[in-house]
């Protein structure tokens, strides 16, 4: 897959088009990319995506703007996995999000992309104050000679599949309905980096992984598989938090004990499979404390994957 800075077209080609924001591509995502792939292919043209950097809800109120799920980099990367050809990445900021619902179709999809068939979400609105809908769009198709069809929502079980069901699954530390929304088991990906070392200290060497959003989508710790290290998933047990026995500081951090791994790790990217929730992070009055939990918690994992042995990542 090629992503792009903006929305212009690569080389003047026209596309196929879907919109969105597309954070954690969950079994929606995943439905309306598959009829975006089936579609281009159908007209011999790229299937291309156009995405948002920041996400809008975090420019418009950054304070409480919805936890993301995945960051740009991870998103990528699943987009590329479900037959995205193009991706073009707009920042969104106070030019953006001042044109108007005509000015976007002009100058976004007519002149910028050169969309010959655009998918939306059925509840997909554009433009300032989000004045632009679906009617409006077909009616711009009609004069610009580009189809317009609306994907309809999927629901799982008797629930909209949706990136705030997801959201929600996961603060609630359900990973089973997260994995049922998904299709798969949730999933933070990122590069290894140096620690303090104070796990090797105490006994339980840890990878390292510093999240790059401040509020991570889920907390506690996890039962958890590595993928990019073997073959199959390394089995371990995950903290997310912010450490709050070690360290005072509100930056959280993915720390992951692998269970029979002792090679080392730094630089490399990884993704990590969420399977099963332990507990809540807490705070011990002492190493010792802290190191008897891991301890506990390292067991708890091994029983939890001798009772799971087939559970695998994505």
């Amino acid at each position: 897959m090629r992503f792009f800075r903006g929305f212009h077209a690569p080389a003047g080609q026209p596309c196929v088009l879907t919109i969105g924001n597309f954070d954690g591509l969950h079994l929606g995502h995943q439905a309306l990319l598959s009829l975006l792939a089936d579609r281009a292919s159908g007209q011999g043209l790229p299937a291309s995506v156009l995405t948002f950097e920041p996400h809008p809800r975090e420019y418009f109120s950054p304070l409480d703007a919805p936890t993301r799920l995945t960051s740009l980099r991870e998103k990528l990367l699943l987009l590329g996995d479900n037959d995205v050809d193009h991706t073009h990445i707009q920042r969104f900021d106070a030019h953006f999000s001042r044109l108007s619902a005509e000015a976007f179709i002009q100058s976004v999809l007519v002149q910028g992309l050169k969309v010959k068939h655009l998918l939306i979400g059925d509840d997909f609105r554009f433009g300032e104050r989000r004045s632009g809908d679906f009617a409006m769009l077909q009616a711009a198709g009609r004069t610009h000679g580009f189809g317009v069809e609306a994907m309809p929502t999927l629901s799982v079980g008797d629930e909209r599949a949706s990136s705030s069901a997801l959201r929600k699954a996961l603060e609630a530390g359900d990973l089973d309905h997260a994995a049922r929304l998904l299709g798969r088991p949730y999933s933070i990906a990122g590069q290894v980096m140096h620690g303090n070392r104070l796990g090797r200290q105490i006994g339980f060497p840890t990878l390292n992984f510093v999240l790059k959003h401040r509020r991570p989508a889920l907390s506690g710790v996890f039962a958890v598989g590595v993928e990019g290290l073997a073959e199959a998933c390394v089995q371990g047990v995950a903290n997310v938090g912010t450490r709050p026995t070690v360290v005072n500081t509100l930056q959280p951090r993915l720390e992951v004990h692998l269970l029979d791994w002792s090679d080392e790790c730094y630089g490399a990217h990884l993704r990590v499979h969420f399977f099963h929730k332990l507990r809540d992070e807490s705070r011990f009055p002492s190493l010792d404390a802290l190191k008897a939990q891991i301890g506990r918690d390292t067991q708890a994992a091994r029983d939890w994957f001798s009772q799971h042995p087939n559970a695998t990542g994505g």
